[in-house]
């Protein structure tokens, strides 16, 4: 998304309008989620995808069409009964697409809040029999833009802000008049918030590959080492931010002042229990997504007894991914950090890790 909302931002500052197709609902086995986008511009340029190409052309088209005349437009696609490589979603699934056109001046504000990483949510209606179209920029203290019906308002703004306060995004029904019951009226909130971070302890090989890895998930990813002969930019280029100090502060401090949050994830690399044991029990104290440790069996085993003898609960040390990763038979640093993670989004989406081609069922569950 941050693609296109770079070329929107470009665009729009230009003085040009674009057309944007969002992915607002799926079903089934859909190839991209609620929020994916596709921008078409005047020159027929065109950035990010709704389909991972499935029915990229279909929609170009749509585009280029909205574009024209203006007009937005609410589309459902599918596999076609006909021929599902025409215009339909091989993988199976079904999305609606909402294309809208989107001035120079329509969305003030948008951009900076995303760079300076303050929580914003684009609110559009998809589908209303008079208010399609029309949009409101909503931040957790002001909004910008109406429906044109202050009921309608009041209702799309709080629930709105409920999403964001979350960090999802998704489509609102309500009734025509902004009922929170019955059909008649749907919205779209595209919730923009700061990235999730990623907290790597150790400057060692491991960390530099894992914030490779880290950034190219779209973490905001930390490395903090209490050596500063080792905790370097230069070592760790894929960083976004280098930290030198002891693990356990760092952690506990960022944790005081708010600066962690339910879907932050933290890889302990050091596998020294001079670091690493009294930063695990900071951590697993914590409301994190997740913890990993890296280490043998035999470190692991001494660990979780110092941890014990520390006061970390059962039920805090089932939190505990030690040793770390997946067992993808991982031996490089660039290796490890892909079993790592693989094993942090399997345990986002509550999945094992086990191959697709021995299960059945759907993909996107």
């Amino acid at each position: 998304m941050r693609d296109v909302l770079d070329e929107l931002t470009r665009r729009l500052a230009a003085g040009e309008p674009v057309a944007v197709a969002t992915v607002v609902a799926t079903f089934s086995s859909a190839p991209r989620p609620p929020g994916a986008s596709l921008l078409v511009t005047a020159d027929g340029t065109v950035s990010g995808s709704v389909s991972g190409g499935c029915v990229e052309g279909a929609v170009y088209e749509l585009a280029r069409e909205v574009l024209d005349t203006g007009q937005p437009v609410l589309r459902r696609y599918g596999v076609s009964d006909d021929d599902a490589f025409a215009v339909g979603l091989t993988c199976g699934g079904t999305i609606d697409i909402f294309v809208e056109r989107i001035e120079p001046g329509a969305l003030p504000g948008l951009a900076e809040s995303v760079i300076a990483r303050e929580p914003v949510a684009v609110v559009v209606v998809v589908e209303h029999p008079e208010l399609t179209g029309e949009r409101l920029l909503v931040w957790p203290d002001r909004v910008h833009g109406t429906t044109g019906a202050a009921r309608v308002d009041a209702a799309v703004v709080d629930d709105a802000r409920g999403l964001l306060a979350a960090g999802r995004t998704g489509t609102l029904h309500y009734g025509p008049d902004g009922q929170r019951r019955g059909e008649g009226l749907s919205v779209f909130v595209n919730a923009f918030e700061p990235p999730a971070r990623m907290l790597v302890f150790g400057a060692i090989d491991f960390a530099a590959a894992m914030s490779r890895m880290g950034a190219y998930l779209g973490y905001r990813v930390t490395v903090c080492d209490a050596r500063p002969l080792f905790a370097t930019p230069a070592r760790l280029p894929s960083a976004h931010e280098v930290v030198v100090d002891w693990p356990h502060r760092y952690l506990a401090a960022e944790i005081e002042a708010g600066r962690t949050d339910p879907r932050t994830v933290v890889a302990v690399l050091t596998h020294d229990p001079r670091f690493d044991v009294p930063l695990l029990e900071v951590a697993l104290r914590a409301d994190l997504a997740y913890v990993g440790a890296m280490g043998s069996r035999r470190t692991h085993d001494d660990r979780v007894s110092r941890l014990r003898e520390a006061g970390i609960t059962p039920a805090d040390l089932t939190r505990l991914s030690s040793p770390i990763g997946l067992d993808l038979g991982a031996r490089t640093p660039e290796e490890t950090a892909v079993s790592i993670a693989a094993e942090i989004i399997a345990l986002r989406w509550g999945r094992g890790g086990e191959r697709l081609r021995e299960l059945t069922g759907r993909i996107h569950g």
